[in-house]
């Protein structure tokens, strides 16, 4: 029979409060930025503030003690013991006494005085259709940023005022930077709205371009967006957005995250909009892995069924 562990109140309650930045790193955990947030690099739906937690996909959150038992898929005093130190003797620090930082408004990155940066590096490294970055640009809704020369990939609201903005270095070497303006809201995220009732769901920007380019027929009447990462979040505002859904089409990822979360996207979409989902699954990575083979393979692009 299992022992029962007691624990006082103060216990719980320390362990409830224990930083959870700070108790993943020593575990190991890689964490990346993601505005005031941190977010897993196992699994980037899930968003790490202090003691809280969030994952976007299957909108659940709390405390410490409960993203331990979900995320080690533990027991409660298994749980506690791990926050409390357990029988390693680790002290972890408290969420309380990390200086939280002034939350800054939603700004958009300084546009600079032309594109050169970003159109030569979509269509030169990405092989994207100018006609389609020139779509983009002109709508306002990708720009290159005058202190860095990023890709910068814009999302609207309903009165096309901008909420949301998606940074991604232009360089074609080195490592690659992409991350979310700070303030973003993430129901708001990179798209275009057409007039029938198709919708095609994209983890990345340059993934949604890369699809458009190999499938341009008619695709201005379609509607698009990339959630720059797995979150439900976006796609769920769009189809609110949407005045008539017939289909979606989970573009996301060929790999084990892209698969995941297009599986917990069909099941709330379906229960909150009672439409069943397709999957449609790059033959690489992403898409844009398909665009390059394709390129460098001078296969001519095929037209959607």
């Amino acid at each position: 029979m299992a022992q029962y562990i007691h624990f006082t109140d103060e216990q719980k309650q320390r362990a409830a409060e224990v930083d959870l930045e700070e108790f993943l790193r020593r575990r190991g955990e890689k964490l990346l930025s993601s505005g005031r947030d941190k977010r897993l690099d196992s699994d980037h739906s899930v968003t790490i503030r202090g003691c809280e937690w969030f994952d976007h996909d299957s909108q659940q959150g709390g405390n410490a003690i409960s993203f331990v038992r979900w995320f080690y898929h533990c027991s409660y005093p298994d749980a506690v013991k791990a926050l409390l130190g357990d029988e390693q003797g680790a002290i972890y620090p408290s969420a309380a006494g990390r200086e939280k930082p002034l939350q800054k408004p939603f700004e958009l990155p300084e546009p600079n005085s032309n594109m050169r940066r970003v159109f030569a590096y979509l269509m030169k490294h990405r092989h994207i259709d100018r006609d389609v970055i020139a779509y983009f640009a002109k709508a306002k809704t990708l720009f290159e940023d005058s202190q860095y020369h990023n890709c910068v990939f814009v999302g609207t609201d309903e009165q096309g005022t901008p909420r949301h903005a998606h940074k991604r270095s232009a360089n074609s070497f080195g490592k690659s930077f992409r991350q979310n303006v700070e303030g973003s809201d993430p129901r708001y995220s990179f798209h275009h709205i057409g007039t029938d009732g198709k919708l095609y769901v994209f983890e990345a920007p340059i993934d949604m371009l890369s699809f458009i380019t190999m499938y341009p027929d008619d695709w201005k009447s379609h509607n698009y967006v990339a959630c720059c990462g797995t979150s439900a979040i976006p796609v769920m505002s769009m189809l609110s957005r949407m005045p008539c859904t017939q289909e979606v089409f989970l573009c996301l990822d060929n790999d084990a995250a892209g698969q995941a979360a297009s599986l917990r996207m069909a099941e709330q979409i379906a229960e909150q909009f009672g439409i069943a989902s397709d999957r449609l699954t790059p033959q690489n990575k992403d898409w844009n892995d398909d665009l390059c083979a394709l390129e460098d393979a001078q296969v001519p692009f095929l037209e959607m069924g």
